[in-house]
């Protein structure tokens, strides 16, 4: 015969055997890590370069009023992009001659990018176009010397362009981690940071 008493103890039973049913599942999703949102996933190049136990040392020489800016819309829009470079801020492409270039290589940069304003938009009128002059010299210096030319690059960026300012980052940042450590410099050097200022670049000089 089922007393009320024993009947209530039954019912306290299932009661709780159907708590600890419910609560199961949600200790399952705690200890989950969560998926990364849309859009935060890392570069795959920045990836790639770590696991490869080689990371690149790359000096980007950015024109003030175009490519400086276009990294400014690339962070403002969260675009990812590889973090294995140092920007330094130049007022004008053209003033990036073969002698820049070569330091940078000294203070132990693998590879060098040089990126200005697109023709016709320069600030200071044809600055672009004696970059891409200077540039051609430095590639005959860096053919001379017995260097890859593929350890350096010009691109023509705007400010708007943060898109592809980070496109062009980690194809460089690839493109350079295909080709290894440059021989230029010497172990000390690659100790030290590279230069994140023109101010410091030039006190190294």
């Amino acid at each position: 015969m089922v007393t009320k008493k024993t009947a209530s103890k039954k019912d306290t039973k299932l009661k709780k055997r159907t708590v600890k049913e419910k609560v199961k599942p949600s200790r399952k999703v705690e200890g989950r890590k969560p998926s990364p949102a849309k859009g935060s996933k890392p570069s795959p190049t920045a990836k790639g370069a770590e696991g490869d136990g080689f990371i690149p040392r790359i000096v980007v020489f950015a024109c003030n009023w175009c490519s400086y800016a276009g990294a400014d819309t690339a962070g403002i829009s969260h675009i990812q992009y590889s973090p294995h470079f140092r920007i330094i801020r130049v007022m004008c492409s053209g003033r990036v001659n073969p002698a820049f270039v070569l330091h940078a290589f000294e203070l132990g940069a693998d590879g060098v990018l040089v990126s200005g304003c697109h023709f016709g938009d320069c600030h200071y009128i044809n600055g672009n176009e004696r970059a891409a002059e200077q540039f051609e010299k430095t590639k005959k210096l860096i053919r001379l010397l017995g260097m890859e030319e593929g350890r350096i690059r010009l691109e023509w960026i705007s400010a708007a362009e943060g898109v592809r300012f980070g496109q062009v980052i980690d194809e460089f940042v690839s493109q350079i981690t295909a080709l290894g450590p440059s021989k230029v410099a010497d172990v000390k050097a690659r100790e030290k940071p590279l230069p994140d200022s023109l101010e410091e670049y030039e006190r190294q000089s």
